[in-house]
């Protein structure tokens, strides 16, 4: 069972990371990357700021557009969208957790007496 399972991986890996590559691919890959950094700046100005300087529903459709895209690269066997879209995931869940955790010191901030 875990034979016939693993080199069901093996051949899917294969099948979508190895004999699909071509020119289009390194050309897929470089346009992701170049479509991705735009999030890269995002991300590290709101990491040296310490909290997500976007909307808050920017990130809760990113990561819902994500999710489905992701599902949808799976789908497809795409392998740019997969490694993107993964990715980027990453990125939406990270900024929605520096908001989670400015809410939190806000609200600590309200209940503590002022001396």
């Amino acid at each position: 069972m875990h034979s016939s399972l693993w080199n069901d991986i093996q051949s899917w890996l294969n099948t979508v990371f190895v004999a699909q590559w071509d020119v289009w691919l390194v050309l897929g890959f470089v346009a992701q990357a170049m479509f991705t950094m735009r999030f890269v700046v995002q991300w590290i100005a709101s990491e040296r700021a310490g909290k997500s300087i976007m909307p808050v529903a920017f990130w809760f459709f990113s990561i819902g557009g994500g999710a489905l895209l992701f599902i949808y690269a799976l789908k497809r066997a795409d392998p740019v969208f997969i490694v993107g879209q993964g990715a980027g995931l990453l990125i939406y869940v990270r900024n929605v957790w520096l908001i989670i955790k400015e809410h939190k010191a806000d609200k600590l901030m309200e209940n503590t007496p002022v001396e």
